[in-house]
Parts: structure tokens; C-alpha cells; sequence
């Protein structure tokens, strides 16, 4: 069986910094915010830190959501016109491995098993945004796509992700957060949070577990990748038995690799929001969003523990802090040598 061979080059440091600005027209009272901004920790992604610096200044608790996961928040109890989250991170990612070209027709029997079927509940069923309509079973009429399901799991939906990418344009505008599949349907374009939505609920009718993904992509211009570099990102994952979940970017049509950091995983993008809340006061908001993805110059010598948020502290007090960060981190650093 023809096997497709992964990039052995890596692992990839990455940085990230995930800006989030809410502008008030008028101060409001009082702000509740719930993030879900921290990178997984799996067999292919380490955590090497994380950080969040609120302004305001604000005390952070975290918990873990249905899905595993980590969420953080926080209230801003005092008048304020201006809300500034800065999340930032360091992610070392590795290739996943080695993955056959295609599985054996079985793989739809192993898929109808109860094991499967009750394990993958949340991601077998309509939700939100992914959910059959009329437009959805003209696309998937007009591109034959029910007669992948001739083909094994595993082909058909690396050739379902290749056809949403060449059947639709990436324009960011076109589209909005709540807007139903059909918009993106009816227009040929969308954003990869469209294309995610779309996959899903084509890859659910099949009998397919598959679950939205929300994170980051270290944006490759001359690999093709189209996505907007400053923006996070959005993709697919689908369990097959025999390879568990498998990613799949129809934004970019390519397979989730070592570029891709995994942030949250859910039903569809209501799951796992970056960052949702409610205030108080009668004012309107506009939201401003940037993210920056690249390369670390070095290894981090931070070891692989979360970094409780630290609030934005100001004078002495924050000086004292930094202080003792950098005395910290020296100390570490010196142990490392040490250890060497």
C-alpha cells in the first residue's frame, strides 16, 4: 500500500501573538469575558508557554470546557472605554506521521460501530452552522460528491477538501461570524471558518465524525497557502478508526501539519469562540482583532507548564514583577547549563 511520506524536517517553533481590541463608544460599566486562546498539548504539539495581558487590569480563572478545552476568564468590574486582550505563545509542532494513501473499504463498517457512534456523538449530529439545506445538497448534486462515498473514507474527503477549495474563492467581507453556510453557498466565496462549516456537514451526513478546529497558520505564500496571515484560522478534523483524527484545510487543500496550531475543537465555531462576553451600558462596540504567527529565532528555555495570566499592573509593583520574571528564567537557565 502506497504510503504518504510526512516532513521528517521538523519540529517548528513557533510565536504567536493574538491582539484583541473592543472599543466602547461610551464607558461601560462593567465587562465578562470568556477566551479560548491557548494552544493544545498533544503528542505533536508541545506548549511551551502561554501568557495573557488584559487592560484593564483583571484577576483570570481558567477551566476546562466539554471538549477539553482550556478556557479562560475574567470580569472587568470598573468603568472602562477600551478592553485589550494580548495572548501570546510559544508552540513547538511536529509533522504528524506517516499516513497511508487510502484505507480499505471496511473502514465504513468500523465506522458504524457503537463504539465509534457513541464515542463521537457531538460530532456526528447538525449543529449551529453545520446542517444540511437546500443549497448544501445542490453543491453537493453539482459536484457528484455523494459518489465519493464509493471510494474509502479516507480518499473521499481528501477529495471532498480538494473540491470546496477549487469550487470556492477565499474574500474575506463576503461573510460574517454568524452567517449560515448558505451565504458562502450562494457567493462561491467565504472565509475558512465557510469552507469548515461546509466540510463538516457534508463529512456528518456521510456518517463521519468530524469537528471544527480553531487556531493558528504559519502562512506559507509560496506553498499556495491563501488564508489571511494576520487571522487566525479555522479547519476540519475527521476520526477515522484505523488513523484516529485526521486534519483537513480545505481553506488552503492540504492536510494539518506542522504550520498549524490547534487552539480549541468543537461542534462549529460557536464551540470555541477566541473570545466572547457581555458588558454593561448602554454603548455600542467595535471589535479589532490581529495575529501574528512566525518563526521562533531560538529555542525558549521555558519549560512546558502554564504560565498563569499576569494582569497589567503598573509602577513599582510591575517593575518588581519583571524583575523577578528575568531572575527566574536566569536561574532556569543556569540549571539547564548545569544539567548539560
Amino acid at each position: 500500500m502506497a504510503v504518504a511520506r510526512a516532513n521528517k524536517d521538523f519540529p517548528v517553533l513557533l510565536e504567536i501573538r493574538h491582539v484583541t481590541q473592543y472599543h466602547y463608544e461610551r464607558p461601560v460599566r462593567e465587562s465578562l469575558m470568556e477566551l479560548w486562546m491557548q494552544p493544545q498539548k498533544s503528542a505533536r504539539q508541545r506548549l511551551v508557554s502561554f501568557e495573557l495581558d488584559i487592560d484593564p487590569a483583571a484577576q483570570v480563572f481558567s477551566y476546562a470546557d466539554s471538549f477539553g478545552n482550556a478556557v479562560y476568564h475574567f470580569d472587568v468590574p470598573q468603568p472602562h472605554d477600551k478592553l485589550t486582550i494580548i495572548a501570546r505563545s510559544a508552540v513547538e509542532t511536529e509533522a504528524p506521521g506517516d499516513r497511508p494513501a487510502a484505507l480499505d473499504m471496511g473502514e465504513w463498517d468500523r465506522l458504524r460501530s457503537e463504539f465509534v457512534r457513541g464515542e463521537c456523538f457531538d460530532f456526528l449530529r447538525p449543529h449551529g452552522f453545520v446542517k444540511s439545506s437546500e443549497a448544501l445538497s445542490t453543491f453537493v448534486n453539482e459536484h457528484n460528491l455523494d459518489d465519493l462515498r464509493r471510494r474509502d473514507p479516507l480518499t473521499a474527503v481528501r477529495i471532498l477538501s480538494e473540491t470546496i477549495y477549487k469550487a470556492f474563492e477565499y474574500q474575506p467581507g463576503v461573510t460574517d461570524a454568524d452567517s449560515p453556510i448558505d451565504l458562502a453557498l450562494s457567493a462561491g466565496r467565504g472565509v475558512c471558518q465557510d469552507f469548515a462549516h461546509i466540510m463538516l456537514a457534508i463529512c456528518r451526513d456521510w456518517g463521519l465524525p468530524a469537528r471544527y478546529v480553531s487556531g493558528y497558520l504559519f502562512t506559507d505564500r509560496e506553498a499556495g497557502d491563501r488564508s489571511d496571515p494576520d487571522a487566525t484560522h479555522a479547519w476540519v478534523e475527521v476520526f477515522l478508526p484505523s488513523l484516529r483524527w485526521v486534519g483537513f484545510d480545505p481553506t488552503n487543500n492540504v492536510m494539518a501539519g506542522e504550520r498549524h496550531v490547534a487552539v480549541a475543537v468543537g461542534r462549529d465555531y460557536t464551540d470555541v469562540t477566541p473570545s466572547r462576553g457581555v458588558y454593561k451600558g448602554d454603548s455600542d462596540s467595535d471589535l479589532a482583532v490581529g495575529v501574528s504567527v512566525r518563526r521562533a529565532r531560538a529555542a525558549l528555555s521555558e519549560p512546558e507548564f502554564l504560565r498563569m495570566a499576569r494582569p497589567n499592573f503598573s509602577g513599582g509593583r510591575r517593575r518588581a514583577e519583571r524583575a523577578a520574571l528575568r531572575q527566574d528564567l536566569h536561574q532556569q537557565q543556569q540549571q539547564a547549563q548545569q544539567q548539560q
